[in-house]
């Protein structure tokens, strides 16, 4: 069966604040021969077996490891779960012939902590490249902005400093911007004025739905251009004069049921056409 990750208690995450580098026992135990036997071990229930006891052994370094992530706004028991991922995947790749497992466990579960942070707490979400792109920039920033008698960083200083090209760098730089929201009620005036100016919710624009009908007459125009005449007729009059079907029959000497006919026909004739198009609409 697949292993579970368990964050169930431990008596280290009371004591993790207190932790100093020398390690007791029970956060840094003796798994050598167990990771030495999963070594060995073909895929299958023993090899989980195992797995998930090491998993247990080194629960408590996984938790104090995410302790010290406890002030980045994120719950501890959710650090604690991603903690126990970044071990989980530690111990898989772990290759005993190369050395002692903790040495090997702590960045690989600080890094998953890490991407946690950099994946999910993100007003805004943009995809990791942008992200990475974004830390590459700041640094480079806060390099040069720091030079005595610098002033503000240009694109091209950026785009020299990182390597990047200067479109990744405004993409980066763009995404400075991108790390959290602000609300659609927040004031867009003088922060001096009583009411602080009108909101960003009362500049937006409102949907105007008349583009929708210059869209649609476009898109059937030429399907109506090649309707006969009769056709074109009674399009017109139907739709553009409020004509009854009663009153079209008398103008155009039809009966009513004609009528209704030639509406059917004629409308689903322009909608093929337009779903469709023909050869002569095509670029």
């Amino acid at each position: 069966m697949p292993t579970v990750v368990t964050t169930a208690p431990t008596e280290t995450a009371t004591t993790a604040p207190n932790a100093t580098a020398a390690r007791p026992a029970r956060d840094a135990p003796d798994t050598g021969a167990d990771f030495r036997r999963l070594a060995a071990l073909p895929a299958g229930p023993e090899r989980d077996r195992v797995q998930e006891e090491l998993l247990r052994a080194w629960l408590p370094m996984a938790h104090r490891i995410a302790w010290r992530f406890r002030d980045k706004g994120e719950a501890i028991e959710d650090l604690r779960q991603v903690a126990a991922l970044g071990l989980l995947k530690a111990i898989r790749r772990f290759d005993p012939d190369r050395g002692p497992f903790e040495p090997f466990a702590i960045p690989t579960i600080r890094g998953e902590l890490r991407r946690h942070f950099r994946d999910r707490m993100w007003d805004v979400r943009v995809p990791r490249r942008v992200q990475e792109l974004r830390n590459t920039v700041r640094a480079a920033y806060a390099e040069l902005a720091h030079v005595p008698g610098s002033r503000q960083p240009t694109v091209t200083q950026l785009a020299d400093r990182t390597g990047l090209g200067e479109e990744q760098v405004r993409e980066g730089m763009a995404a400075l911007e991108s790390y959290s929201a602000l609300s659609l009620d927040a004031a867009n005036g003088d922060a001096d004025t009583d009411d602080g100016g009108p909101s960003l919710t009362d500049l937006l624009g409102e949907p105007e739905h008349g583009f929708e009908l210059v869209v649609d007459r476009e898109s059937v125009k030429g399907a109506v251009r090649r309707l006969p005449q009769r056709e074109r007729a009674l399009l017109y009059l139907r739709f553009f004069e409020d004509r009854t079907q009663s009153q079209i029959a008398e103008r155009l000497g039809i009966s009513q049921m004609h009528v209704s006919r030639l509406l059917i026909q004629t409308c689903a004739r322009i909608r093929e056409e337009t779903l469709q198009p023909t050869e002569r609409d095509r670029p």
